[in-house]
């Protein structure tokens, strides 16, 4: 996750005052619609979830479905036209080779 991102993760958590907070992405599916990732705020991570974090404290969980799909990205945070902040996962850079 970026800087930016953590930052947003960490004001939207601190809401909670719980130090396992975090963001949470799990596949949802409605009933006429494909599978689509969901983003929530929550307390803790569920059973199964991956949790990736930060040395500042931000936490993301992921449930195993969004973590198959999101493990090549990076989460960040980007402002719209209207000045709200929204989240967005973007394709991870490549990394060169050492």
């Amino acid at each position: 996750m970026t800087e930016a991102a953590a930052e947003a993760i960490s004001a939207l958590t601190a809401q909670l005052d719980e130090e396992t907070a975090g963001v949470r992405f799990a596949m949802q599916q409605g009933e006429d619609t494909e599978p689509a990732l969901a983003l929530s705020v929550a307390a803790e991570p569920q059973n199964g979830d991956q949790i990736l974090g930060t040395d500042a404290g931000a936490k993301v969980f992921l449930e195993q479905g969004a973590a198959e799909i999101l493990d090549d990205k990076v989460l960040d945070v980007q402002r719209d036209d209207e000045g709200q902040l929204n989240f967005a996962v973007l394709q991870q850079p490549d990394q060169p080779l050492a």
